[in-house]
């Protein structure tokens, strides 16, 4: 008698059925409500979240009214998990009302949203997108005592902690997907603010530049120091590429202005997830505009550079390179390739140094 082992059955993971506004959507056992509104197609204001970080719940933008086996709660949507059968509505009027007076409050202790720097010069930030959606006021309360500006001489990174609203995504990131420690909270209470170690310096901190904690920042408080003032919100525009500067192949949005290279920006869609070194967030594009470029074949001569035509340039390579080859042998030769050249290039480039001189002396910085 012949019998046929039965394959063990691939198990099916649980999904929760939510209602999100009255309209039903499939979760995962382990989602939170957040990701279930976003599912459904609807989102709310999430000032101290960061998909990359563990949630905060501390700004509280993202509570929401749930019903789950008939009982109704208030719940922060990025902490709360998700539940079968849950009812979630993100926008009734009392949340709504809600919403606006946290939001008021924020700016109380901020200066003047016409005058953020991100907002002017990048895209509206998160804080003042979701002031313009719920129409709070800057001047509902009493200002609070304004935060200095912090200018410690680095090239990159603009601080103006007048316009912080401590949510500490900077911090977090800075801490816990990078892992640098740079910056960190100082101070209690309503006295406190991010500072970063050693004489609040970041050039004397552990501070790598990444960007991350610009990336983050849901106001103004940190920007580009290379880009803002130069630009205008209005008519930059992006354009996804990958960085030229190694072989990991990070995503960057290349930022122009009429025309113009202006800078760089993380892709957050790429596998990278916005992170970047300090070469592509803040210098992968400036190779562009130097005056040190060749734009045309040079040749050494007496210690100097003189402009030459192509065919004398290549003339002169490959009478070099054959006698060399010759005299000592092709594995005396080593080529160089770029990083910021193409793809194509760059196999032309060992294909030339293979074939041609036959040799495997080709290297890269790009293979790191």
């Amino acid at each position: 008698m012949v019998t046929t082992q039965q394959k063990p059955k691939t198990p099916v993971a649980k999904q929760l059925n939510v209602q999100v506004n009255g309209i039903g959507v499939g979760c995962a056992a382990d989602a939170r409500v957040l990701d279930a509104i976003r599912t459904a197609g609807f989102d709310v204001p999430t000032l101290c979240y960061d998909e990359r970080l563990d949630p905060q719940g501390t700004c509280r933008m993202c509570l929401v009214d749930v019903t789950v086996d008939g009982k109704p709660a208030q719940v922060a949507a990025c902490t709360a998990f998700a539940s079968d059968g849950m009812a979630v509505e993100t926008h009734s009027d009392e949340i709504t009302e809600y919403r606006k007076t946290v939001l008021e409050m924020l700016l109380s202790e901020t200066s003047s949203p016409a005058n953020c720097p991100k907002c002017i010069s990048f895209k509206k930030c998160e804080l003042h997108e979701a002031v313009e959606e719920y129409g709070a006021k800057w001047d509902a309360f009493p200002p609070l005592v304004p935060r200095e500006k912090v200018d410690d001489g680095n090239p990159f990174i603009q601080r103006d902690y007048d316009l912080c609203i401590s949510c500490f995504r900077c911090t977090n990131i800075c801490n816990d997907w990078e892992q640098v420690g740079a910056i960190t909270v100082e101070g209690r209470g309503q006295e406190s603010t991010i500072a970063s170690f050693f004489e609040n310096d970041l050039m004397k901190s552990p501070c790598t530049f990444c960007g991350q904690c610009i990336n983050t920042c849901p106001t103004g408080a940190l920007t580009d120091k290379k880009i803002v003032g130069k630009t205008k919100a209005e008519k930059l525009e992006r354009t996804k590429t990958i960085c030229p500067y190694c072989g990991v192949g990070c995503g960057i949005h290349l930022l122009t202005q009429d025309g113009e290279l202006m800078g760089t920006e993380p892709d957050f869609d790429s596998p990278s997830r916005g992170s970047l070194c300090v070469k592509g967030q803040f210098a992968s594009w400036e190779f562009v505009k130097s005056e040190e470029r060749l734009k045309y074949p040079l040749i050494k001569e007496n210690g100097a550079f003189r402009r030459a035509s192509w065919d004398e340039a290549l003339d002169l390579v490959t009478s070099r390179l054959t006698a060399i080859r010759d005299e000592t042998g092709p594995d005396s030769i080593v080529c160089w390739s770029s990083a910021r050249t193409v793809t194509e290039a760059n196999y032309l480039m060992q294909k030339f140094t293979r074939i041609g001189i036959g040799t495997n002396n080709i290297d890269n910085c790009s293979r790191t």
